[in-house]
């Protein structure tokens, strides 16, 4: 979790920022340095000296300031599509194996699209077969199912845990690679080239707006890995968050509202996961962190682009007009960007240092306090908005860097531009779980997605 390009600053030369302020929370008013033991970094780094707190649930920034017009009131909600990231993986991590969030050891075979586990003999077994019968009893005369053989070594047996007992290598899963695409908006993501298992979660969602227009939802969530559980982490604040922000809009939630309530719930999704009961083959000597993710989120309804985030994870607006500038959309919450906003450290300096990617925001049982940054644009052309965890935007950082990754043609090809986009990081070296969602904007015409 690096450092990027800077803050986000107010001037955005095809972006009219117009941001609504929050209810019940008061307007943000600056940033006041506080004591980093109040607000902790996770990270491999030592705690961050220093860390700056918000005033209310925005980023102190200049686009803080107009308001929004609310969008019409609706009685009932009308829904169209609701798609969520797919469910959470229960293995962890052996003990004997490599620890969760860290690089295979030398030697293992790079991850790509998930593979079904290949049976004796060598056919492929079939989706979801099962021997069961009603209730799940073994079936009357039906044959006992062939043991599962490992995908890479095709010899041994697969364990309960889901590694293999000749080999070790730990099998492909479910979350290993997704991709999702709607009318209107697509997202990949894929587990990288070093880690065990994929941590990052997304959902998307298209909605109807009261005056009959489209909304689409874009929501990425990156499970934190030196916590415990952080692809159930992503995936219940993705859930909740798209879920959330799927019911909101259709009533006429004005959506900077309808973002910041959908954070806070996804929130209070991913702190649930730290009450529920210790499954029994789990240490109850083994210290555990609460389950921990970041989270980003982007709505495009009725011409405006709202974002909202807590942690690292970005989103970036790409113009089709690559004459005209890129931006960054978000600031991280993370030890670097927060030396660079309090004037202690020049970017270069602060992102040089072993606690740059120390993050002093996120989704848990244990963050200080959830304050979700909300913002809200009008582009003056079309062009598409990246939503990304930093496994790709590590590999392109600066808002022009993640322009020249974005394929030209990204607005009418969606599906498309997001698997180039995730080939991009895992071709960069693939360190880290990689997932990206790409928002056309304007929404193109009904039918028009990608090829």
């Amino acid at each position: 979790m690096a450092g990027g390009d800077g803050a986000v600053g107010p001037a955005f030369p095809a972006l009219t920022p117009t941001v609504r302020p929050i209810a019940g929370a008061e307007p943000a008013s600056g940033q006041a340095a506080v004591p980093q033991a109040a607000a902790p970094a996770y990270g491999n780094a030592a705690a961050a000296p220093w860390a700056t707190a918000d005033a209310g649930v925005a980023p102190p920034d200049p686009r803080e300031s107009a308001a929004l017009d609310p969008l019409a009131d609706i009685d009932e909600p009308t829904l169209v599509i609701c798609s969520g990231a797919g469910p959470a993986d229960d293995h962890e991590p052996r003990p004997d194996r490599e620890p969760a969030g860290r690089p295979s050891a030398p030697g293992t075979t790079p991850a790509g699209p998930a593979q079904p586990a290949q049976p004796a003999g060598g056919a492929a077994a079939p989706a979801g077969a099962t021997a069961a019968g009603a209730g799940g009893a073994p079936g009357a005369g039906a044959p006992r199912p062939e043991p599962r053989r490992c995908a890479e070594c095709r010899a041994g047996a697969i364990d309960d845990d889901g590694y293999c007992e000749n080999c070790g290598h730990a099998q492909p899963r479910e979350r290993d690679h997704m991709e999702e695409e709607l009318a209107f908006v697509a997202a990949a993501s894929d587990r990288g080239l070093r880690h065990h298992r994929n941590e990052d979660a997304f959902a998307l969602s298209e909605a109807e707006l009261p005056d009959g227009s489209p909304a689409v939802v874009a929501v990425v969530c990156d499970g934190v890995s030196s916590a415990t559980r952080p692809d159930d982490a992503s995936a219940a604040a993705a859930r909740v968050a798209g879920e959330r922000l799927l019911t909101a809009l259709p009533r006429g939630t004005h959506p900077q509202q309808a973002m910041h309530e959908a954070i806070i719930a996804a929130a209070e999704a991913v702190n649930a996961l730290a009450q529920e009961a210790r499954p029994a083959h789990r240490d109850p000597h083994r210290h555990e962190n609460a389950p921990a993710c970041t989270i980003v989120s982007a709505v495009v309804a009725s011409g405006i682009l709202t974002v909202g985030w807590i942690g690292d994870s970005r989103a970036y607006w790409v113009p089709d007009d690559r004459a005209t500038p890129a931006a960054r959309l978000t600031e991280d919450d993370s030890w670097a960007a927060q030396m660079v906003a309090a004037g202690l450290l020049s970017e270069q300096e602060a992102y040089a240092d072993e606690r740059a990617h120390a993050i002093t925001g996120w989704l848990g049982a244990d963050a200080y306090e959830i304050e979700p940054h909300t913002a809200a644009f009008k582009p003056d052309r079309p062009g598409v908005v990246v939503v990304c965890t930093d496994g790709l935007w590590n590999y392109a950082e600066s808002a022009p860097e993640m322009a020249a990754a974005v394929p030209p043609d990204a607005r009418v090809r969606p599906m498309d531009s997001a698997r180039k986009l995730v080939g991009h990081a895992l071709e960069g070296g693939g360190h880290d779980n990689v997932t990206v969602a790409v928002v056309p904007f304007p929404l193109p015409p009904e039918g028009a997605g990608s090829a």
